[in-house]
């Protein structure tokens, strides 16, 4: 016996739900790359994911997801044998410290807590030490996806900046970007990159950078530049060079909907609703909590993110497979270390309330179902909360 018949839900932290009008967007003839249709659609969608990023400085896109754009920004910013620091708070600054690593960086790992955020003093000591200043950059995840921990990007940039050392400070917003406010100048950003398929409601595949002018000057005595990536060779007049070659064309019609759908709705807008619907589920896993079984991964609330929750659990795998195979509602295993310790239920991009509220009640079924010791009323806190928070 199963209610799952119709549309499953994904409620895993990428790829999201695709909107019907991006999915519409993209069902369409392929237009000709030469046009001048072409032309305005690659430079509308550079202009507004400046906006995006909040920067006057350049931003390129790539046909590539997060680690494809990761490998963008350090091949354009580094040589062989330089050094990178990276913050450690989960699965996904470190990965892509080791992406580093293997194209020929040497790598020091500031070494984290997966139940904590990134500590900014922390940050300011190691690189005061460095008198040498033999560390070029500084990777941070704005949002790891595995830990659930929300860094404070501002904080940690001030403390690059009090520390008086050189090295750029480059920000992962792949989970954050249009779910949470990011700004990209005025946090003293020198680079940050994203991807299409979380809150930008896009299918995988498009990886964006954004670049300022101090990166660019680095730039260009970079040693392990090649010619994809290579933010020189995109700024050519031709447009293909835009895009290195032929252009994405339909993940770009999907994109540009996308686009034209968070402007309509406004970005403090869905700030706001990221922020309710993310409390909602923390009020509903607090309760669930008080049982004993599910314990929040990150510890301070004031750093568990507004696009995932990972909750740590002994062995998760029976109650993923009752929301999925029973009821339709795919949640996030637990990667890296919380591998087989730890479910997440993401609240990013084309997400609402009765998504949300659904999720929780699947979640909410599957504890009471599975015999899980949980504390109830996990559902109707996120009501009450939401109830209270939504004015008429």
């Amino acid at each position: 016996m199963t209610v799952r018949a119709g549309r499953e839900f994904l409620a895993l932290p990428g790829p999201t739900t695709i909107p019907d009008e991006v999915l519409g967007a993209m069902h369409r003839a392929p237009l000709d790359i030469y046009s001048e249709e072409m032309v305005e659609l690659t430079a509308g969608l550079l202009r507004d994911l400046s906006t995006l990023f909040a920067t006057q400085g350049r931003t390129y896109m790539y046909i590539a997801n997060g680690h494809g754009t990761w490998e963008a920004v350090l091949s354009n910013l580094l040589s062989r044998g330089d050094k990178v620091l990276v913050l450690e708070s989960g699965v996904f600054a470190m990965a892509w410290g080791q992406a580093a690593r293997a194209m020929g960086a040497e790598v020091e790992v500031l070494p984290g807590d997966w139940s904590r955020a990134v500590r900014a003093e922390e940050v300011e000591a190691r690189l005061r030490a460095d008198r040498g200043h033999t560390i070029k950059a500084v990777l941070l995840a704005h949002v790891d996806t595995a830990s659930g921990a929300m860094n404070d990007v501002p904080a940690i940039g001030k403390a690059i900046r009090a520390s008086g050392h050189p090295a750029l400070y480059v920000v992962d917003a792949v989970a954050s970007l249009a779910c949470m406010p990011f700004e990209m100048d005025k946090w003293g950003i020198d680079v940050a990159m994203s991807a299409s398929q979380k809150g930008l409601m896009t299918p995988p595949g498009l990886g964006f950078v954004a670049v300022n002018e101090r990166a660019r000057e680095v730039h260009r005595t970079a040693g392990m530049r090649t010619p994809y990536w290579d933010w020189t060779d995109r700024e050519g007049a031709e447009h293909y060079r835009k895009h290195a070659g032929t252009a994405p064309v339909h993940l770009m019609f999907g994109l540009r909907r996308a686009v034209d759908m968070l402007f309509e709705e406004g970005l403090e807008n869905i700030f706001l609703r990221h922020r309710l619907l993310a409390e909602a589920v923390r009020r509903a896993a607090a309760q669930w909590c008080e049982g004993g079984a599910l314990k929040f991964n990150i510890r301070e609330p004031s750093q568990r993110s507004d696009t995932v929750t990972t909750l740590l659990m002994d062995d998760p795998v029976p109650l993923r497979q009752y929301c999925k195979e029973k009821c339709g509602v795919v949640l996030g295993n637990g990667i890296g270390a919380l591998q087989g310790k730890a479910f997440r239920i993401a609240h990013m991009g084309h997400v609402n309330a009765p998504m949300i509220l659904g999720t929780l009640g699947v979640v909410e079924m599957g504890l009471k179902a599975l015999r899980i010791p949980h504390g109830t009323g996990g559902v109707e806190a996120a009501i009450g909360f939401l109830g209270d928070s939504v004015a008429p």
